[in-house]
């Protein structure tokens, strides 16, 4: 019973503050947080700009650099064979600015019980997440390796790479007393990273001695690879072809062999319990990555950065966050391993995440379950050599090496249309 006139204000005051607050809350549209400009964080904000209206929900993508770079080239780039700056492209010119709020900042934290993220220069809070931040290195503990080897995993250590190798070459004639393994390159992992950087620096290599008048006998290209075979799981006759071509062109390969130790003269490998130093002016790392370190800092169950996720791509107790590209784990039901984290996997899940959100947004429809489509794998072994499987079907040489182009050009395509193709795209095919 209210007894006097000031405790009715009071009360009806009180009341219609928490009408007004109901009424933000209800109004107030869905937050959605893309973290990374990647393969699959891109394809999720082009496609649901499109599938959800203005008003329907508040878009946020955030990354650490305001240009995309297509991974899948960094190897190019790194051997001098591409222009690094043909690798990107801006994000910008990608999205609708009018729906997206780009961010440019690095991600920090994921608390996800706050659903908030930490960013380098703020913060940012969250009804539906989607996380799409890419890799790190997976150095296997091994000793040295992120002190003294180089990587191929962005736009910046690419071009690292690349100013290195060509210091190398210039100054070798420059030296009062030359250092013949100056000119020794290592490369570590004989995977797809490590067979088309070859490729690609195979081709280079050549240029360079013409350029710093060189001669090539006294360049040496190694691949050490641990596995029994290179390119794991591609098929033994496409390796053996690989192999063949990149041997020709002199590459030197030791299969089945360890790098248990990289130093600032090279590197300390072992196989069947016989050690070798080799030494060597540049290190190479391409064997392996993991998923991103903030998603294993955030608290989720994950297998190496990777987190299994369910079908329609959210995490198992988080119905709000959606996990892809290289942070996904999927498992292959019919050969019980997981999907290899490419590109190709990471914009399908795009499309998949795409669609759910815009279900949830919307409060109606059906989830999607995310089902990879793989129309062919093909590895480059530089300017006018692939080895791959197409639709089925094995190709190898010119002919592969010409759907290589193709994807990529594809690949761009989805992301921005025939403007971007015709701008960034590969149209050298012979």
């Amino acid at each position: 019973m209210l007894k006097s006139r000031d405790d009715k204000k009071r009360y009806y005051s009180s009341f219609t503050t928490k009408l007004e607050k109901v009424d933000v809350i209800r109004l107030r549209k869905p937050r959605v947080v893309v973290l990374g400009a990647g393969y699959g964080g891109l394809i999720t904000v082009t496609r649901l700009q499109k599938l959800i209206g203005v008003n329907e929900a508040d878009i946020t993508l955030v990354n650490k650099n305001d240009y995309h770079y297509e991974t899948t080239w960094l190897h190019e780039a790194s051997a001098g064979t591409l222009h690094h700056d043909k690798c990107r492209y801006e994000i910008k010119d990608i999205i609708d600015n009018s729906r997206v709020n780009f961010v440019k900042d690095t991600v920090v934290e994921i608390k996800k019980d706050e659903k908030k993220i930490v960013l380098a220069q703020g913060e940012l809070e969250y009804d539906y997440l989607v996380i799409s931040l890419g890799s790190n290195p997976e150095t296997f503990g091994i000793k040295g390796l992120k002190e003294y080897a180089f990587g191929i995993t962005n736009i910046n250590s690419s071009r690292q790479l690349r100013e290195h190798l060509e210091y190398q070459f210039a100054t070798y004639n420059t030296e009062e007393h030359k250092q013949e393994d100056r000119l020794v390159i290592v490369v570590g992992g004989a995977g797809f990273t490590g067979i088309e950087f070859l490729g690609e620096l195979a081709n280079r290599v050549p240029e360079l001695c013409r350029e710093y008048d060189i001669d090539h006998k006294k360049v040496r290209i190694i691949c050490v690879e641990a596995a029994p075979n290179a390119l794991p799981g591609f098929d033994p006759e496409l390796v053996e072809y690989a192999v063949n071509h990149l041997q020709r062109k002199g590459v030197e390969f030791k299969i089945g062999t360890a790098i248990k130790e990289c130093t600032e003269d090279g590197i300390v490998v072992a196989k069947d319990d016989q050690m070798e130093e080799i030494k060597a002016g540049t290190v190479v790392w391409a064997a392996g990555v993991r998923g991103n370190s903030i998603v294993e800092e955030a608290g989720f169950e994950n297998m190496r950065g990777r987190v299994k996720v369910k079908p329609d791509l959210r995490v198992e107790g988080h119905d709000e966050v959606f996990i892809i590209g290289d942070c996904a784990l999927i498992i292959n039901e019919e050969i019980n391993r997981p999907f290899p984290p490419t590109a190709q996997i990471a914009m399908q899940q795009g499309e998949t995440c795409a669609k759910n959100l815009a279900v949830l947004v919307r409060g109606q429809g059906e989830m999607e379950e995310f089902k990879p489509d793989i129309k062919g794998t093909v590895a480059s072994l530089g300017e006018s050599d692939a080895v791959g499987v197409v639709f089925g079907k094995k190709v190898v040489g010119t002919k592969a090496s010409f759907m290589k182009k193709m994807i990529d050009n594809r690949a761009l395509f989805m992301v921005g249309g025939p403007s971007l193709v015709l701008k960034k795209g590969k149209f050298k095919f012979f």
